[in-house]
């Protein structure tokens, strides 16, 4: 994919450059640095000094407010993204609260069935001490998401695509449109944390606001904490930095320089996850194990996923019907860690319904189909041949004769 980065410097045009490259450079104009540092300078103050009494002399006065090293990554998350402006908060919840903070008293929000299960936690927060009426449903199938707009109370509709655990896929271009038409006033909002920039665009696809929890993919190293918000139009970046603001949820200077440095190598994390994961995937699918994972032809939703991505990302999950089992699994795992959260370079094997979807009640997820003995696999850059090794060990242990080992 190629970025048009014309725009981004003020000296001149440039040519645009494949994504891969975009990632690794910066823009020279970003952050004015009179000693021209090869690295984006750590500007770890929380005030700056004025030249005028009324403080109208410098371009920065605050840091909650703005922050140099801050403006450098929201500018390089602006480019990448395609958004007309970004910015970088503390978490990515925090990102996703600040964008809710756009829902009134009275107003709907639409959102999927089949959710991270803190975004779960904080939509019935809204739902509950806010007054916002909040519709789950499922997402992939857009009829299901046109039933519940209304031209006056619906203000947000909100997907994930790959959905997270259950990997399914949503017609993001499609139901952007119909919401568009039906409620002009709505906003349709995208996490594309599983995703990342570097595999789905979904602000071109006229979605209005793309957020990522940058401590996944973003990162790369779960060294840090931080949130991403790309926004289409001007307006909507102008309301979310208000708010932003006014509660001082904006990233501190170190972890921007932390996201700053880990976004830069991306591109060659991401094709290295993701080429292990489409082959962990045939592995277990080889088992009999039901897999969910877009990557697979065998999935019903191969077609749709690629036609809204570049690839199938590195996060896929699947059943073995039995809780027990699956438990065995995790448990006997040795190279992949057991833990929340995806995208770090190390893999992470864990049970939904016992830890990251563990809020939300039990009765809810089984009326949303989840199954209690889903094991996610989230996939490192280790060599894909330990890795199988690993899972082909854990099985074996766990009871279930493999079928085709990848033998060292």
């Amino acid at each position: 994919m190629a970025v048009d980065a014309s725009s981004s410097s003020s000296s001149a045009k440039r040519p645009a450059y494949h994504l891969a490259t975009e990632l690794v450079h910066i823009d020279s104009d970003a952050v004015k640095d009179n000693y021209n540092a090869a690295s984006v300078p750590i500007y770890q103050t929380a005030t700056f000094k004025q030249q005028d009494a009324d403080g109208s002399g410098g371009q920065y006065d605050y840091s909650r407010s703005g922050n140099p090293t801050r403006t450098a990554v929201e500018v390089h998350m602006a480019k990448i993204m395609s958004a007309e402006r970004a910015f970088v908060v503390s978490t990515g919840m925090t990102a996703l609260d600040v964008i809710l903070r756009l829902v009134k008293t009275g107003q709907e929000v639409i959102a999927g069935d089949d959710l991270y299960g803190g975004t779960n936690r904080l939509l019935t927060y809204v739902s509950q001490f806010n007054g916002v009426k909040v519709h789950n449903v499922d997402t992939t199938d857009p009829t299901k998401v046109e039933e519940k707009l209304d031209p006056i109370k619906t203000r947000l509709v909100l997907l994930e695509s790959p959905t997270n655990p259950m990997i399914k896929i949503a017609d993001i271009r499609t139901i952007a449109d119909k919401v568009h038409d039906i409620c002009p006033s709505a906003l349709v909002v995208v996490d594309n944390t599983m995703m990342s920039p570097y595999l789905q665009n979904t602000l071109e696809m006229g979605v209005d606001i793309e957020y990522h929890s940058g401590t996944k993919y973003l990162s790369g190293h779960h060294d840090l904490m931080a949130g991403v918000i790309g926004c289409r139009t001007k307006e909507v970046g102008d309301l979310l930095y208000f708010v932003i603001n006014a509660s001082g949820s904006g990233l501190g200077p170190l972890d921007s320089w932390l996201l700053l440095r880990g976004v830069k190598t991306l591109g060659i994390r991401m094709e290295k996850q993701q080429s292990n994961a489409i082959q962990i995937a045939d592995f277990l699918e080889a088992q009999g194990l039901k897999v969910h994972y877009p990557g697979l032809k065998s999935n019903p939703q191969y077609e749709l996923h690629k036609s809204l991505s570049s690839g199938p990302g590195a996060v896929l999950s699947f059943e073995t019907g039995d809780v027990g089992l699956s438990e065995r699994i995790v448990e006997s795992a040795r190279l992949w860690g057991i833990s929340v959260s995806f995208g770090c370079v190390n893999s992470l094997i864990s049970m939904p319904c016992k830890m990251s979807h563990a809020s939300i009640p039990a009765e809810v997820r089984k009326q949303r189909q989840l199954p209690e003995d889903l094991i996610r696999l989230c996939v490192g850059i280790e060599h894909v041949e330990d890795l199988i090794n690993d899972l082909t060990n854990a099985l074996e242990i766990a009871g279930i004769s493999v079928k085709q080992p990848v033998s060292n």
